[in-house]
């Protein structure tokens, strides 16, 4: 009984200075947030030139927020798609290829949404700061954010080539440019 009562002892100190120094690490290299996401209006900021009596204050939407809405808005979609086929499989009503077909289907869902995934990763390695890539039935539209305000036509056939070269299904590519 002594041993299990020094082991609970033991681990207890232990993961008592685990947090103890994951604590002060943080402390002298604090993570940078953002005062107003966190208490303020995080999608609306009102911009306003200074000498420019005239202007109104509009509101302004961070171009990575407007990705990270359409990324929740597919995921919701295919997450929705996927609870539906998962109650096709699990239902008693259905034939064995109904439920063969809802399972391919899903695994189609988690392959396209892994794909896609990489393929914004790869096209941030290309020099882009942010990326959204939606692949519909061979249709691939990508929204990619620039940093320099200008885009090219060589920057969207760049992306267009790899995009091609990387998916064998991919019949048409649409690349969108959001100035930062």
């Amino acid at each position: 009984m002594k041993a299990n009562k020094r082991t609970v002892w033991f681990l207890t100190l232990l993961s008592l200075v685990a947090v103890i120094s994951i604590y002060y690490l943080k402390k002298e290299a604090p993570m940078d947030l953002d005062a107003m996401a966190i208490f303020g209006d995080a999608d609306k900021v009102t911009v306003s030139k200074p000498g420019d009596a005239d202007s109104a204050k509009k509101p302004v939407y961070a171009d990575s927020m407007l990705l990270e809405e359409m990324r929740m808005t597919v995921q919701n979609e295919r997450s929705n798609l996927k609870s539906q086929l998962t109650d096709k499989m699990t239902s008693a009503d259905s034939t064995a290829e109904e439920k063969s077909a809802a399972y391919d289907a899903i695994a189609e869902l988690t392959k396209t949404s892994s794909a896609e995934e990489m393929m914004e990763m790869q096209i941030r390695a290309l020099g882009y700061p942010e990326a959204f890539v939606k692949k519909d039935n061979g249709k691939v539209t990508i929204t990619v954010i620039s940093e320099d305000g200008g885009h090219s036509s060589k920057m969207a056939a760049e992306i267009t080539q790899y995009v091609m070269t990387s998916w064998d299904d991919a019949r048409t590519v649409q690349v969108d440019f959001m100035n930062q």
